[in-house]
């Protein structure tokens, strides 16, 4: 027998390879297809996705996931699980979505280097450094941004873009209008959570397990606190949230221009992403999806679809209850079904056998077609092999992920074929096939640029306050940071260094808003801003701003600190998760300073704890929280489009030598007195007479 392929002309598009007839590289995705998105946290649950009809599946290989108590894969475990997916068609994106620390730059490189040896479909990215890494050292490995980047405006995913993202997950918090917004005013991949778990805080923006247990979800070991029994207003666990169910809506998200929909889940059981899967196909499909089974399976206290309606009330709030554990005991048996392998791949059958000519069959999935030729046929004694007798040994594809979608089979009358022989060209052929499937193209793999900058600077202090009335008693020529809507010409003509801070969330409809107030301070002569979001590198570049980097920028290490420098930023805060040890191994390009006191924001939500289902009528914009042990964390609100939660007690490192470029005061609810009193007190490097915290910066994060 003879082997021959057959090739089909194919181009690139945002990123991706497609062939002339609109299909994918690996199997059969029209462009115009939506693509179902599920969780794999082993080689199980990956398995299930497969059976239930997923797209595309998301798993962790390494240190660097934000699931790294997931079970996760081996490198062996990987190729298997990359060469199972491609053969059943579906794609394979890697997270590598935490923070890295400077010890762990070569380790990332390892990690990249192994997901390109596989032919991994796209990598999931949190870290400004490490995409910095992939542009440099893996150009060919398509990047997607983590929704730890917070991305929940338009000015986010155009940023994001720019620095060669091919695809955007959007924060969850959006509604569908908002989303809407998104999908029409940027040319880049969209891709939104469909369900599962919510997080309390807007991903990339929770820092309440790093500060109460060192334990970073921004480092994949998020030991969920939120989920304990904190109480407000006589209400429990006030920070847990109900997982999201946005499946009834999906059609509608397809149709505004959503690309893939995203199934929370890498801890999850497989019976879970099957469940889910087979939902999101159904409500695809125009069927009503099986919810009350997915109900079951997990849920905690039911679903909510707050975010996704706008409805963001005390209705989304819920934990996992007795009840909730013993329905998913009923019904995970039927659900056993997951094992069973599906043949979801439609291929086309062409075979001919005629007189004198060795037989030719062709399976051919779209993309890939293989020939393979086989005896010659006999003149006919007893009975003819007929057209319905090579179609059925031909269709018996039993076994493998293939099915007869379309076929073309010509047999010359009078002529006898062995049975045998077409079991034999029919296992060969689909073999080959298989092997075209997963074959893995060589990616670029390039040295790791090495890189280090550190200078001497004289380390000055910059305070941020919360509102002008703090500034009561504060020197002309200190620099300051301060929100943009309490800037006025009188403070700008006033102070000397006064830098605006752009707000942390910026949800669509309030996009315009704050262009026109940049432009209007740009006009009364403020020339820098401080941004903690991606989207603010977009907005002050728009208005000509010089950029200064906030802590909610998440600068660990000094790749990001280079990224940064790259795109024109002028200094930098280091994320308050970085100890002493790598603030003073971060390189600074620019100026790289840290937080030396503050009430430290641990959370920021759009589902305000304190909403009733009515109304903020009886708030009047602080409000306090209680954890277990009764200790209170305060909530405060911002101008009612989300609320930050702030630590029970404040940062203060005033008597410690942590070398940096400048130090940062970061005031929120302090009245000025105090705002005076404290700035003096850091003047003298002295330790102050309240109860405090050190923060992580003495600590090692894990």
């Amino acid at each position: 027998m003879s082997t021959v392929f057959l090739n089909f002309f194919i181009f690139k598009k945002n990123g991706l390879w497609y062939n002339v007839i609109d299909y994918d590289v690996n199997g059969g995705h029209k462009l115009n297809m939506c693509e179902i998105l599920a969780p794999s946290g082993a080689f199980e649950q990956l398995q299930a996705a497969v059976n239930a009809g997923a797209d595309a599946v998301y798993l962790g290989y390494g240190d660097f996931n934000a699931r790294r108590n997931a079970k996760n894969f081996t490198f062996d475990e990987l190729k298997k699980a990359v060469d199972y997916a491609h053969e059943n068609g579906v794609k394979v994106h890697a997270t590598v979505n935490t923070l890295i620390k400077d010890t762990e730059i070569e380790k990332i490189y390892s990690v990249l280097t192994d997901l390109a040896k596989v032919n991994i479909d796209a990598v999931i990215v949190q870290d400004l450094g490490v995409a910095r890494i992939i542009k440099e050292s893996f150009p060919d490995l398509i990047m997607h941004a983590s929704t730890q980047l917070t991305v929940h405006n338009v000015a986010g995913a155009k940023i994001l873009k720019s620095l060669g993202f091919s695809r955007v997950v959007l924060s969850r918090e959006l509604s569908e209008k908002e989303i809407e917004k998104i999908c029409k005013e940027t040319d880049i991949e969209i891709e939104v959570f469909i369900h599962g778990a919510l997080c309390m805080s807007i991903s990339g923006g929770c820092y309440l397990s790093s500060i109460l247990g060192q334990r970073s979800g921004n480092r994949g070991l998020c030991a969920q606190p939120c989920r304990l029994d904190f109480t407000l207003n006589n209400r429990d666990h006030a920070l847990s949230l109900k997982d999201m169910c946005h499946i009834p809506y999906i059609k509608r998200l397809k149709e505004i221009g959503v690309t893939s929909f995203k199934i929370e889940g890498r801890m999850k059981r497989p019976e879970y992403v099957y469940a889910s899967v087979k939902a999101c196909k159904q409500a695809l499909n125009g069927e009503k999806p099986d919810l009350e089974t997915l109900k079951n399976v997990f849920s905690r206290s039911g679903f909510t679809d707050g975010y996704i309606l706008g409805n963001r009330d005390s209705d989304m709030f819920g934990y996992r209850k007795k009840e909730d554990v013993e329905n998913t005991e009923k019904v995970l048996k039927s659900l056993s079904v997951y094992k069973n392998p599906q043949q979801r791949v439609p291929v086309t059958l062409k075979a001919i056998i005629k007189d004198g000519e060795e037989a030719t069959v062709t399976y051919n999935d779209g993309i890939n077609a293989v020939a393979v030729t086989g005896q010659k046929p006999v003149k006919a004694i007893n009975r003819e092999t007929g057209k319905e007798d090579v179609l059925k040994q031909l269709s018996k594809t039993g076994g493998t992920p293939y099915y007869i979608n379309e076929n073309e089979v010509f047999v010359e009358k009078g002529l006898s074929y062995p049975l045998s022989e077409l079991n034999a060209l029919r296992r060969e052929a689909l073999e080959k096939l298989s092997k075209a499937r997963i074959y893995r193209k060589e990616h670029t793999v390039l040295p790791l640029k090495e890189e280090h900058f550190k200078t001497k600077r004289e380390q000055k202090t910059v305070i941020r306050v919360a509102n002008k009335e703090q500034l009561k008693f504060i020197q002309n020529d200190t620099p300051i940071i301060i929100p943009i809507e309490h800037i006025t010409q009188e403070i700008l003509s006033k102070y000397n260094n006064v830098i605006g801070e752009i707000p942390s969330l910026i949800f669509p409809f309030d996009e315009e808003k704050v262009h026109e107030k940049l432009a209007i301070l740009k006009g009364f002569g403020l020339k820098t801003v401080s941004v903690d979001n991606i989207s603010g590198i977009y907005y002050a570049k728009e208005h000509g701003f010089n950029i200064i980097c906030s802590w909610g920028m998440n600068v660990l290490n000094s790749l990001s600190v280079f990224a940064l420098n790259d795109i024109g930023v002028k200094g930098i805060i280091a994320t308050f998760e970085s100890s002493k040890k790598g603030i003073l191994e971060l390189s600074n390009p620019v100026p790289v300073g840290h937080i030396t006191y503050g009430y430290l924001p641990l959370m920021r939500m759009r589902a305000c704890p304190n909403k009733t289902q009515k109304n903020c009528k009886n708030c009047n914009g602080i409000s306090l929280i209680k954890d277990r042990m009764n200790i209170e964390f305060a909530l405060l609100c911002n101008d009612k489009k989300y609320t930050t939660l702030l630590n029970s007690v404040p940062l203060c490192v005033f008597d410690e030598d942590i070398k940096s470029d400048f130090n940062l005061l970061y005031f929120t609810l302090e009245s000025p007195q105090m705002v005076k009193e404290i700035y003096e007190l850091s003047q003298q490097n002295s330790a102050p007479d309240f109860i405090r915290t050190k923060g992580l910066y003495f600590k090692n994060l894990k």
